[in-house]
């Protein structure tokens, strides 16, 4: 990959949504994660697929629906606050506050 792209399991991991590179890659092999770039959905079975910053990731954990922007791709697994970095929440619409 290059500075513009990181893998996916990679990214996951970077991001903290999975403890362990393992399993993030176990979680992106199962179908878990649908990715949306420039427009296009499609869900993702292969670990080694980029994700680029603008990207759209929407997957399940722990029984909550996250949608999420990658904003950056990092370049450790850092503390949390440096992870909370890397994306940004999607609001759906069934979380809209204002309902």
């Amino acid at each position: 990959m290059n500075d513009s792209a990181c893998r996916i399991d990679v990214w996951l991991w970077r991001a903290r949504f999975l403890r362990t590179r393992s399993l993030a890659t176990a979680f992106v092999e199962r179908g878990a994660v649908r990715l949306t770039h420039r427009e296009h959905p499609v869900r993702l079975d292969k670990p080694s697929r980029p994700v680029h910053p603008g990207d759209a990731l929407t997957f399940a954990i722990s029984g909550r629906v996250l949608s999420v922007r990658v904003e950056a791709l990092g370049h450790r697994r850092g503390p949390p606050e440096e992870a909370r970095a890397l994306y940004s929440s999607l609001l759906g619409p069934d979380d809209d506050p204002t309902v």
